[in-house]
């Protein structure tokens, strides 16, 4: 089953809209390939102050996104009570946070090609209250070691990295198969007209016209990128040599 709908929890619904209106995202969201709808935290505030954030149990500095709130923000978009209810078709929720697994371009083909339904939501503030992510949550996801404001951004990357990946959203599907980090591998470099610049050439294998050649170069070039570049990335390319 491809992906074909996401739900976003949030503070600040009209920034990711805006941010998913544009470019290879805006084109699918407009051909019908995935719907994205968003769901206003705050609308499920309790008090009259439209409350959804409180102080943190046992001290320390800001606020933390209330359970309660949350909970009903989760139940209007998913119909469930926990993520244990049995359902026949059960969307997977993802909280965009520091604690989770970074997200790879591997996971993301995952998602792409499973549940149908995914719910993205973003924190804020603190953070949310454990009880929320144990009762509603099944997965967390980081794009990076480093602490946002909030969790639309890191929606917004992990939409984008996701969405490209749908069929028929990339209109050359070899660009999809030959994009860094597909293989594991950084992207070999690049070259367009004009043939010189600053002085630099083209590389001559590339106007040779021999395919075999050119792919070979690549290849090698790719390898040897990413060793210099992402040595994290080249041990794990090595070990799945030797396998």
């Amino acid at each position: 089953m491809a992906l074909n709908r996401i739900s976003y929890i949030t503070l600040f619904p009209e920034a990711i809209d805006q941010g998913l209106s544009h470019s290879l995202v805006g084109k699918a969201r407009d051909a019908g390939k995935v719907k994205l709808d968003f769901t206003q935290i705050r609308d499920f505030a309790r008090d009259k102050h439209r409350s959804v954030d409180d102080v943190v149990f046992g001290g320390g500095a800001g606020m933390l996104l209330k359970p309660e709130v949350m909970h009903e923000a989760w139940r209007s978009v998913t119909g469930l009570q926990d993520k244990a209810d049995s359902s026949p078709v059960r969307p997977h929720t993802i909280l965009l946070s520091p604690q989770g697994k970074c997200l790879t371009q591997e996971r993301a083909r995952e998602l792409a090609s499973g549940a149908g339904h995914l719910v993205v939501v973003c924190g804020h503030y603190e953070g949310v209250d454990e009880r929320f992510i144990e009762a509603c949550v099944d997965e967390e996801l980081s794009i990076g070691d480093y602490i946002l404001t909030g969790g639309e951004f890191a929606a917004m990357v992990l939409s984008d990295v996701v969405i490209r990946l749908l069929p028929g959203v990339v209109g050359n599907e070899d660009s999809v198969l030959n994009d860094s980090l597909e293989d594991g591998l950084l992207k070999a470099p690049q070259y367009t007209r004009p043939r010189e610049f600053l002085g630099k050439s083209v590389p001559d294998v590339l106007l040779s016209g021999n395919h075999a050649r050119i792919e070979k170069w690549r290849q090698e070039q790719s390898v040897e990128r990413t060793r210099s570049k992402r040595p994290d990335l080249y041990e794990a390319y090595l070990k799945r040599a030797r396998k």
